[in-house]
């Protein structure tokens, strides 16, 4: 495969998401006057919010490991050497259940499964408040 076909098919995959999340964005806006709730504080505190403050973009290219978990279970060293092909491994999460989504191990979100174009994807329904982040780290 070539460099222009792989740049063809990835970009048309892009455009599929784009397609995918368009249509999202039409399904949600029934209430035109309904405004989404501001989770995060602006940090640049001034009139001009286009401009990123000084030093934020050293932290923007920071890599930060992202994990969307189905779910989870225990299981004994013999069980576990006894997984073959085709073995099911049952987890705690259940069926149509909100999955995690962990940036470094936190819980930052949850959301639900969407394929398109045969890929997986997740589509966040829920993100933890900062607020609620933090009392988590006191425990």
């Amino acid at each position: 495969m070539s460099e222009t076909d792989q740049a063809e098919e990835g970009q048309i995959s892009e455009d599929d998401w784009a397609s995918a999340m368009s249509e999202q964005a039409v399904a949600e806006a029934a209430p035109a006057a309904a405004q989404p709730a501001q989770i995060f504080e602006q940090l640049s505190g001034g009139a001009d919010s286009a401009t990123t403050p000084q030093g934020f973009d050293m932290i923007l290219d920071i890599p930060v490991s992202m994990t969307v978990e189905l779910g989870r279970t225990k299981i004994s060293i013999r069980n576990l050497l006894q997984l073959a092909h085709g073995s099911v491994v049952e987890l705690d999460g259940l069926a149509g259940e909100p999955m995690d989504v962990l940036v470094n191990g936190m819980l930052i979100a949850q959301g639900e499964v969407v394929v398109v174009n045969d890929k997986f994807g997740i589509r966040l329904t829920d993100i933890i408040t900062p607020q609620e982040r933090i009392k988590k780290l006191n425990r």
